[in-house]
């Protein structure tokens, strides 16, 4: 005869892969997100999560020319980039806006800058001809 109620089976085992730690990361979310934003081609914010080997993967590659950058970017902003332990970093909920805003700032203001900087090339390519004296090619050194 069986015991009622039955026993419960054995859980189940972990998943192969990292193990990730609820614990906290010693790591800061405002240094992570810096280190993406300013330096991430160079591959700063993983050497500073202590992720070395795919840093230098991302430093020799230019930050995978600029795809690797901008996705490690968005991770950091979206609060899930880890650092080698598995640990998400701790101050995020504190200052995921203020990070979110200044992005957006720099990047719009990048775009206005660029935008600009186009329109003042096209400008003086069609005022160029009408003034010879100019001699705009001197000027830019060729």
């Amino acid at each position: 005869m069986t015991d009622y109620p039955p026993a419960a089976p054995n859980p189940p085992a972990p998943p192969p892969g990292p193990v990730t730690s609820t614990a906290p990361s010693p790591r800061s979310f405002i240094a992570t997100w810096m280190f993406a934003w300013l330096l991430g081609f160079l591959g700063v914010d993983r050497f500073y999560l202590g992720k070395v080997g795919t840093g230098i993967v991302k430093l020799l590659t230019i930050g995978g020319l600029g795809i690797w950058w901008l996705i490690d970017l968005i991770l950091t902003l979206a609060g899930v980039q880890r650092d080698k332990e598995g640990r998400l970093l701790p101050d995020f909920e504190q200052h995921k806006m203020v990070a979110w805003i200044i992005t957006a700032a720099g990047f719009g203001l990048w775009l206005i800058t660029t935008a600009i900087s186009s329109a003042f090339d096209v400008f003086w390519l069609q005022v160029e001809p009408m003034m010879p004296w100019w001699r705009w090619d001197e000027l830019r050194g060729q």
